[in-house]
């Protein structure tokens, strides 16, 4: 049959990655936008400290280069981190020629951008929309983007999987054709076609109790890669941020990094600055670092929290520098300028993710993958603090030019529509949030900060039987978006278990006590292949 859209592009995500890319190919030829809830929900959009790149004369690439890999505990590729850190200017020149706008500070009568510090730099290198960067910079890039004749916008849609020649039945030359999307208004599956399709459907944050990321975080990018044959990486690599606001009402809010690059300082209840014996840079410590001390200090302790002290500083300069911090802090009756903000490790970003090269691609010709979702050997083990949105700038980039050389191969014709067979309308979904729930939690218990071989098989074990149901009820009942969200959820716990069973050592953001150091043997990539 007719697919339902056809486009030349199609790009799944509206955070930075996405919106980039869609930007730099529609001059070239018809772009679809998918995103799950409205265009601006995102992980970009809740990015607080901004993008690191040098733009001081105080700082060099050597020094970004040196920092990035000293964070990545070995696993770096120091071509990409190179590559990657070197193009960071020109790209931060576009997105400022597109309207982004950096908080700058007077210098000798002119003005210059007012450069972050955060844990594991060297030098001041983060740009910076005071702390509300993610926004400011995904606004930019939409505003660009409704001005586009060629771009159109799919928003509250999901994509359930990819559509690929083997999944067709052809035995070879397999290629990713297009995308299964469900219109959570209509609750119609809608056939999308397209001879590229990007992922930029950032992390799985969601598959932890206890996450910075908004509730779209869950891991459908990897999760339809791996379910299309498309080898994985690293996943064991989930990078906790040290400091989550620790409140009953305040739902996944972070606490800016930049807030210890001011001087904020981590103590126990106590009021003693418990990171000073830990790590030379204190409380500017790596994230690693500083997480698992927080963890080991509330375990300690016993306490539910730590708290980070910031009131040397000034409530004007706290009301300036972390506008939308202080705010919040201030609506649950934390005032930061007089008392300290309790705080918790977060699940913050996936490290790992769809295996790709340097532009982008990935395994599966066809398929691109861009931002958190891919796996670059930018971040190696442990993701140095705001090279996160300077990777999706530049990949994205990168995979635009390079999509855009190649020739457009023939698209198909025909492509079969979505088969729901005599599957039912859900009529428990009580199933359905009580099998979130118990990943989420089971996951924050056994495959945390710390790990232990016997709590990562008890996970295992629940993971598979959970898998079965999951599976049993997807079979069986009408799609919803809830359904996707859960079949995903399940299987990314499931790669990170499994990616963390396979490393026998502790590196970076994967501790584990029964192999408390790190290998002596040349460091190794964790991947898993489908079927294998």
């Amino acid at each position: 049959m007719v697919p339902d859209h056809r486009f030349d592009y199609v790009v799944l995500g509206s955070g930075i990655a996405g919106l980039t890319f869609a930007l730099n190919v529609a001059e070239k030829g018809s772009v679809g936008v998918i995103t799950k809830k409205n265009r601006a929900e995102s992980n970009t959009n809740y990015a607080q400290g901004g993008v690191a790149c040098v733009t001081s004369t105080e700082d060099t690439f050597d020094l970004h280069v040196r920092d990035t890999l000293e964070a990545g505990a070995g696993l770096c590729r120091e071509d990409v981190v190179r590559g990657i850190v070197e193009e960071g200017p020109a790209r931060i020149k576009e997105l400022i020629e597109l309207g982004m706008s950096f908080t700058e500070r007077e210098n000798g009568g002119g003005h210059e951008l007012d450069l972050g510090k955060e844990g594991g730099h060297s030098k001041r290198r983060i740009l910076h929309a005071k702390d509300v960067t993610g926004r400011e910079i995904e606004t930019s890039l939409l505003t660009a983007l409704a001005l586009h004749p060629n771009v159109e916008m799919f928003e509250n849609h999901a994509a359930i999987d990819l559509i690929t020649r083997r999944k067709l039945g052809f035995a070879t030359d397999n290629r990713c054709l297009g995308v299964y999307v469900l219109d959570n208004k209509t609750g119609r599956v809608e056939t999308v076609a397209s001879p590229h399709v990007l992922l930029a459907t950032g992390g799985c944050g969601k598959v932890y109790l206890y996450t910075t990321n908004p509730d779209i975080a869950t891991g459908d990018g990897v999760a339809m890669a791996y379910r299309a044959g498309v080898p994985v990486a690293n996943m064991e690599f989930i990078q906790f941020h040290p400091t989550c606001l620790f409140h009953p009402k305040a739902k996944s809010f972070l606490i800016s990094e930049a807030v210890r690059g001011e001087g904020g300082i981590l103590r126990n209840g106590a009021g003693k600055a418990f990171m000073d014996g830990v790590h030379p840079l204190a409380s500017l410590a790596p994230r690693d670092i500083v997480a698992r001390a927080i963890d080991a200090e509330i375990k300690r302790t016993g306490a539910e929290c730590v708290y980070l002290d910031i009131t040397h500083q000034s409530r004007e300069f706290l009301q300036n520098r972390f506008p939308a911090i202080y705010a919040k802090c201030l609506e649950f009756g934390i005032d930061m300028a007089v008392e300290p903000i309790p705080v918790v490790p977060g699940a913050h970003y996936q490290c790992g993710g769809v295996m790709t090269t340097p532009e982008g691609r990935t395994g599966l010709p066809g398929l691109w993958a861009v931002g958190e979702v891919g796996c670059t050997g930018l971040h190696g083990a442990n993701r140095l603090a705001s090279n996160s949105l300077l990777e999706a700038l530049v990949v994205a980039h990168r995979a635009a030019n390079a999509v855009t050389q190649e020739k457009m191969p023939a698209t198909q014709k025909d492509l079969p529509p979505w088969e729901s067979g005599p599957a039912q309308d859900p009529d428990e979904l009580v199933v359905i949030y009580h099998n979130w729930r118990e990943i989420r939690q089971l996951m924050w218990d056994y495959v945390g900060i710390v790990r232990t071989t016997k709590r990562l098989r008890r996970a295992a074990s629940r993971l598979h039987s959970l898998s079965e149901e999951v599976r049993d009820y997807y079979w069986n009942y009408k799609m919803t978006c809830d359904l996707i969200e859960l079949r995903n959820l399940v299987l990314v716990a499931s790669l990170i278990v499994d990616s963390a069973l396979s490393r026998h050592e502790s590196r970076g953001l994967h501790f584990t006590l029964d192999y408390p150091k790190t290998a002596s043997a040349p460091p190794r990539d964790t991947v898993l292949r489908p079927g294998t």
